[in-house]
This record gives C-alpha cells, structure tokens and sequence, in this order.
C-alpha cells in the first residue's frame, strides 16, 4: 500500500508552486512567437534541413524553461493546459484585431512576380536559388519563366501561381490545332487517291 501512494504521489504531486507552472510554458510560448517573428518566415517554411533542426532542437531547448524540475502527470497536463490555453485566446485575440494580426505575422513577401526573380526579395528572406529551384519543383514548375507569382506568407506557406496563356495564345492554339486536323485530312485523301490508280 505504501508503495502504490509513494508512487501516486511522485506522479501527480507538483514540486513547483502551481502558478510557476503557468506561467512558464506562456512566458516560453511568447518569447517564441517574437523569436520566430524576428528571425523570419523561412524558419516557418523549413526549405531545408537545417531549419528542420533548427525546430526540432528548438523544441528540447525550451523544454526545461517550460517543465522546471518538475516530471509529474499533473504539471505536465498543466503545461500543456497553459501552452493550449494561451494559442487559444492569442488567436481568439488576433481573429478580433485584424491590424494586431498583420503587426504580429508580417506581410506576405513576393519573390517572383511575372517570371521575374525578386534578388533583393530573396536576399530579405535568405532564400537561395536552390530553396527556390526546390519550391518551384514541389508546385509542378521547372523554370521561372513559367511563374507568374510566388509568395512566401507569414506563416511560411508559399503561393505559386502559373502564368495563364494569353487570348492571342489561346487563339493561335486553336488554329494550329484546326491546321493540324486539316492536314492530316489532306494527308488521308491524297492516300485514297494514290491507292485508287
């Protein structure tokens, strides 16, 4: 019996006071969502990786800020209470303030616009052609050329946009295809001719 409360107790009895326990994991969460601000959007995209490190360390950097000495069910379910407590009401805040929304998450950035490369765009957003040649390749794009807009977003998403062909493309597709036909009809009865001499 002993036993079984010795064992109850190191599982569910808080060794730090319960509002420390609160207030760690919001302090921690906050200060990543400046960090993440700070150092951009390419974090968010995870291009490579390096930013896949980046996160995946990040995350056992900050476990000991969020958990202290303590290894209990309870301040871990307390924990994780106070992480999902607080992204909760900060979006519930961000979904009522649109303008806190676009000061906390940036603005989009264009990277190619029209088939032309933003370098200084790309240099903002430490993106290298590589990242760019491997972005382009996931949406379906093998050159820049056939791009008619890439944006990086806040939350580290991008948008690419092929270029539409144009009317006069359209048109002349159309009328190759229609020449085509007509030549291969011509190409047909020119053979029926041949055949009946």
């Amino acid at each position: 019996m002993g036993i079984v409360l010795h064992v109850w107790r190191d599982m569910f009895q808080l060794p730090i006071p319960l509002l420390e326990k609160v207030l760690r994991p919001v302090i921690v969460y906050l200060c990543l969502i400046v960090f993440l601000r700070l150092f951009g959007k390419r974090e968010l995209a995870q291009l490579n990786p390096f930013d896949l490190v980046v996160l995946l360390s990040l995350s056992n950097t900050v476990q000991n800020a969020i958990i202290g000495d303590d290894n209990s069910v309870t301040g871990g379910i307390i924990g994780a209470f106070a992480l999902l407590a607080i992204n909760w009401l900060l979006m519930w805040v961000l979904y009522r303030t649109p303008k806190l929304t676009k000061t906390l998450e940036g603005s989009s950035s264009t990277i190619i616009r029209d088939g032309v490369v933003d370098e200084m765009e790309m240099k903002r957003q430490t993106l290298s052609p590589e990242d760019l040649a491997s972005v382009l390749n996931k949406n379906g794009f093998n050159d820049v050329s056939q791009v008619d807009l890439c944006v990086l977003e806040p939350n580290g998403t991008f948008y690419v946009k092929g270029k539409s062909p144009s009317f006069e493309q359209i048109e002349r597709g159309e009328i190759m295809a229609v020449l085509e036909e007509l030549s291969n009809e011509v190409r047909s009865l020119r053979r029926e001719l041949e055949s009946r001499r």
